[in-house]
């Protein structure tokens, strides 16, 4: 990678939105909360370059959860159950939290560590498009988050903003995409995810109904609150 200090790199495509020193010092007020589960969980994204939230934004999310007494939790996206973890620990013994991936290895994973952690019969979790299960689920959320494939966001949002309960949250990963949104040139990922997140991020700080704000922790989350 190019050096993102050099005076003669104009457009770096690639910014971290914390500077790592800062990211270690908050890492390192969370050390308490090490077990053997969620340091298998993180052993495992290293080993496997999976994108899970990491630490720093679990906290964040369990907060979050806990901040509106949230009960019923959808996830848009939910890997081998990373973010799960921290948002099964705030929902209470009669919470829910309901799960979505597309590969089924994903869930004997989730299923796995969540076990472990004592954490799994408050999970529903299922193998398949997370629109589609979310299209055939009923009633509202407390929060819904999303973690899908980002050329998706857009869609998400617009599906997911009509079943949020009043006071609800939804909640977004990579909504500052390594800086990218913030840049005239820069090379993407995936073509055209770029100025999806960007849409997102517009549509939901547009609409008359939320509250909205950015937390650039890891690669920035969005909360929005739905005031209606």
């Amino acid at each position: 990678m190019a050096d993102l200090h050099s005076p003669n790199l104009v457009n770096p495509t690639f910014i971290n939105p914390v500077h790592p020193k800062i990211e270690g010092y908050l890492h390192s007020l969370l050390q308490h909360k090490d077990n053997d589960v969620l340091l298998a969980m993180e052993q495992l994204a290293r080993q496997q370059n999976f994108p899970i939230v990491g630490r720093l934004v679990g906290v964040f999310l369990q907060s979050l959860a806990q901040s509106i007494n949230a009960k019923r939790i959808f996830e848009f996206g939910s890997g081998y159950g990373y973010s799960a973890y921290w948002f099964a620990q705030a929902i209470g013994p009669e919470g829910k939290v309901i799960c979505t991936d597309g590969n089924p290895e994903n869930k004997i994973k989730a299923e796995e560590y969540l076990i472990k952690a004592g954490l799994w019969d408050k999970i529903d979790f299922r193998t398949g498009m997370a629109q589609e299960q979310f299209a055939q689920t009923e009633g509202d959320f407390d929060i819904c988050y999303n973690d899908v494939d980002k050329g998706d966001y857009p869609e998400v949002w617009l599906m997911a903003k009509e079943r949020i309960r009043p006071g609800g949250l939804y909640i977004a990963d990579n909504v500052l995409w390594h800086g990218r949104v913030a840049l005239e040139e820069y090379e993407d990922i995936v073509p055209g995810w770029t100025e999806a997140i960007k849409e997102h991020n517009a549509l939901i700080f547009n609409d008359p109904a939320f509250d909205a704000y950015i937390n650039p922790t890891r690669d920035g989350v969005v909360v929005a609150r739905k005031k209606f």
